[in-house]
C-alpha cells in the first residue's frame, strides 16, 4: 500500500501526507526500521505485514506534516530528520522537537482526538504511516509490538505530566516573584529614601554647627533641655494637613519674633519634630543669638532619629521576606525533613502577603501541641500556596480566610477556609482531575489542585473539600510518623 497516487478513499484519512515519486525497496525499509527501537528486533515477516500496511512520506524543511486542531488518525515512524511542534495559531505553547529515529503521533490505546500542535519539518524528513483504523490488526498480528508502542505511550504521558506539572510550577513562581518585587520594592525604596534624607540631614547638621555660637557653660546647661525634651516627645498627629499647615505657620512666626533668619525653613522641621511652645521657649533662653542655628541642630538629630528608625523598618521587612523566602524553599535542607506546619503555613502567608491585603482578612488558630511531621517541606509549602492562592481568587472584593492546624488522632489536619461561593456540588468531585478548572481562559492551568493532591499522597496523606454558598474547607491530613 505504499504508492505514489493515494487513492480516493484513503484521501480523507491520511490528508496532506507527501507520498515519494519514488518509493523505497522493502530492503531499504526494513534497514531503517531495525534502527527504530520498538522494531529493531522484530521478524522480517512481522516488518513486511507492518510495512505493507503503511504509506512512505518524505517532507522538505518548512513544510507541515501534522496541522493543529485537525482529527489525529496517523502513528508516524520516523526514519531520518527531524520534525518540531509548536502552536501557530495563538496561545502559549511549548515546542517540542522529535529526531528520527522514534515513533511519534497517534499510538495505540491513546485518547488524543486533535493535533495540540502544528508539526513541521525542521530538516528533510522521511518515515511511515500507520493508520489508527489498523489498530487492531496491529494488536492482533504484532502483540509485542503494541505493548512496546503502548509502553511509549505510557512514558508520553508521564513526561507529558511531568512537563505540565513543571510549567505550572513555573507559573506560581511567576505570580510569587511578581509579589515578592512588589512587596520587597516597598521597604528597599523606603530604605533608599531615608538614606538620600540622611545625606541632606547631615549636610544641615554640618552648616548649623558652623554657625552656632553657644558657649561651653550654655552648651552643657541646653543638651541637659534638649534630653529632658527628647524624653517627653511623641509623634506629631495632626488630625488633617491643614492643621499640620496651621502649626508650621505659628512657629515659623515665633521664629521670626525670635529674629530667626529662613524661619520658613525651619518651621516645618519643628513642626514635624512636635516641639511644644513650652519646649521652644525652654530653648531659647539658653540659645540666646545661636537660637536659629540650635534649634536647627536639635529638630535635624530629632530627625535622624526617624530616618534610622524608618531604616530599621524597612532593612526588618526585607530581611524578614529574605528569610520567609529561604524558609518556603528549604533551601539547603535534605527533600524529606522535619516539618513545624505552623512555621510553614506562616512562611507561606508572608510570601503571599502581596495577594492577601486587599481587605481580606486572615485568621489562624494552630494548636500548641502540634508535632512536626516528616515532609517534602519546600513541595508542603506549595500545597499551601495553591489553597490559599484559589481562596484569595475567590475572594477579590474582600472577605475572610482562615487557617487552622490541630491534631487529628494520628494526624496533623490543616484546614484552610475561606467564606466565598462556594465550589458547586456536581463539580466537586472532580476539581482534583488533572487540567480541570473553574477560572477563566489564561487565568488557570488545572494542575494546582492536581499537584497538591499528588504531593500529599506521595507522603499518604489526605486532601479533601467540603463546600457550600460562604463556607469552602480543603482539609489536608498528613500522617504524624514518617511514612514508611
Amino acid at each position: 500500500m505504499r504508492m505514489t497516487d493515494m487513492p480516493d478513499e484513503t484521501a480523507d484519512l491520511y490528508g496532506t501526507l507527501k507520498l515519494p515519486s519514488n518509493p523505497s525497496d522493502k530492503a531499504t525499509l526494513f534497514a531503517a526500521l531495525r534502527k527504530v527501537a520498538v522494531f529493531a528486533d522484530l521478524s522480517e515477516p512481522d516488518l513486511d505485514w507492518f510495512v505493507e500496511r503503511t504509506h512512505e512520506f518524505r517532507f522538505e524543511p518548512g513544510e507541515v506534516m501534522m496541522l493543529e486542531g485537525t482529527p489525529a488518525k496517523l502513528m508516524f515512524v520516523l526514519l531520518q530528520g527531524e520534525i518540531r511542534g509548536r502552536q501557530e495559531r495563538g496561545g502559549d505553547a511549548p515546542v517540542f522537537t522529535t529526531e528520527a529515529p522514534t515513533v511519534t503521533g497517534l499510538l495505540p490505546f491513546s485518547r488524543l482526538k486533535n493535533y495540540k500542535l502544528t508539526i513541521r519539518a525542521t530538516m528533510p524528513t522521511w518515515g511511515l504511516a500507520y493508520s489508527h483504523t489498523k489498530f487492531g490488526d496491529l494488536l492482533q498480528h504484532l502483540p509485542e509490538l503494541s505493548q512496546r508502542l503502548v509502553g511509549m505511550l505510557t512514558d508520553r504521558v508521564r513526561t507529558y505530566t511531568e512537563f505540565e506539572q513543571q510549567s505550572q510550577k513555573l507559573a506560581a513562581l511567576g505570580k510569587l516573584s511578581a509579589g515578592l518585587a512588589h512587596e520587597l520594592n516597598n521597604p528597599s525604596a523606603a530604605a533608599r529614601r531615608s538614606a538620600s534624607t540622611l545625606h541632606e540631614c547631615l549636610a544641615r547638621l554640618r552648616e548649623a554647627v558652623r554657625a552656632s555660637a553657644i558657649g561651653p557653660d550654655d552648651c552643657v546647661l541646653l543638651a541637659e533641655r534638649e534630653e529632658a525634651i527628647r524624653v517627653s516627645l511623641k509623634p506629631a498627629q495632626y488630625k488633617d494637613e491643614f492643621a499640620r499647615v496651621e502649626r508650621e505657620e505659628a512657629i515659623q512666626t515665633w521664629l521670626e519674633g525670635k529674629g530667626v533668619k529662613e524661619a520658613w525653613q525651619l518651621g516645618p522641621l519643628l513642626a514635624e519634630a512636635n516641639l511644644t511652645d513650652q519646649n521652644l521657649e525652654a530653648l531659647a533662653s539658653v540659645a540666646g543669638k545661636s537660637l536659629g542655628p540650635e534649634l536647627t541642630r536639635f529638630a535635624t538629630l530629632l530627625e535622624m532619629d526617624r530616618i534610622a528608625d524608618e531604616l530599621d523598618h524597612s532593612t526588618a521587612r526585607i530581611s524578614d521576606l529574605v528569610r520567609a523566602i529561604k524558609e518556603y524553599s528549604y533551601m539547603d535542607q535534605a527533600s524529606m525533613q522535619e516539618v513545624d506546619i505552623a512555621q510553614s503555613l506562616d512562611t507561606t502567608l508572608t510570601i503571599m502577603h502581596h495577594k492577601l491585603k486587599r481587605s481580606i482578612t486572615v485568621t489562624r488558630d494552630y494548636a500548641p501541641d502540634l508535632p512536626k511531621v516528616m515532609a517534602y517541606g519546600s513541595e508542603l509549602n506549595q500545597v499551601w500556596t495553591n489553597l490559599i492562592d484559589n481562596a484569595a481568587d475567590v475572594l477579590k472584593d474582600g472577605g475572610k480566610l482562615g487557617i487552622r492546624a490541630v491534631r487529628d488522632n494520628d494526624y496533623a489536619l490543616v484546614e484552610i477556609s475561606d467564606n466565598g461561593p462556594g465550589i458547586p456540588e456536581e463539580i466537586q468531585s472532580k476539581i482534583f482531575e488533572p487540567f480541570f478548572t473553574t477560572k477563566g481562559v489564561g487565568e488557570g492551568t488545572g494542575l494546582g489542585l492536581d499537584i497538591s493532591y499528588r504531593i500529599i499522597k506521595k507522603i499518604k496523606g489526605l486532601i479533601t473539600v467540603k463546600s457550600r454558598p460562604g463556607n469552602t474547607r480543603f482539609e489536608v491530613r498528613i500522617p504524624i510518623k514518617a511514612a514508611s
